[in-house]
């Protein structure tokens, strides 16, 4: 436990900070997991509207430096590509 003011104030910003950081990172996957099985169920429109959600999240991740913005692209990419394998 610090004695420093300032580091017991560090440690509570660095604790919230954790906290939005991994709520973040929960909604990118879990958004990305939906995206993937409306995929496979071939359901095109919900397939585009769940792909406009993720690239949502990772854009507001990338913003606040939650996530690289060279990881906000790779993952842009493949779910672009599986999009576009679904269309033709």
């Amino acid at each position: 436990m610090p004695n420093i003011q300032s580091q017991i104030k560090r440690d509570r910003q660095n604790k919230k900070r954790y906290l939005k950081n991994k709520g973040l990172k929960n909604r990118i996957r879990s958004i990305n997991k939906e995206f993937l099985q409306t995929i496979e169920q071939k359901n095109e429109k919900e397939a585009e509207k769940k792909l406009s959600l993720l690239f949502k999240a990772l854009d507001k991740a990338a913003k606040s430096n939650v996530v690289h913005k060279n990881y906000v692209a790779n993952k842009k990419s493949k779910a672009s590509q599986k999009l576009d394998s679904l269309k033709s």
